[in-house]
């Protein structure tokens, strides 16, 4: 386990929160609760680049992203570094 993960927030609460189900209502106000305590957390920047680092992207809400959110941030990351070259 990386080092960096003693000290998140995300220790505090049911690991559950991270991971909601679905896509209605419930599982979107679980995500919120999720971000909220990122919201907090002073690891937050690590844990949402170790997320957008991995080659198969987790599952749930990490570095206060849920995984749609991250797959549009490396879409529009990966459009900036084409628009470079």
């Amino acid at each position: 386990m990386d080092s960096w993960r003693t000290a998140a927030a995300c220790q505090e609460v049911d690991p559950d929160l991270f991971f909601p189900v679905g896509m209605g209502s419930p599982a979107l106000a679980q995500a919120e609760e999720a971000k909220k305590v990122c919201g907090r957390c002073p690891v937050r920047n690590r844990c949402l680049r170790t997320a957008m680092a991995d080659p198969h992207p987790p599952a749930g809400v990490w570095g206060g992203l849920t995984e749609a959110e991250r797959q549009a941030l490396r879409r529009r990351s990966a459009r900036r570094a084409d628009a470079r070259r």
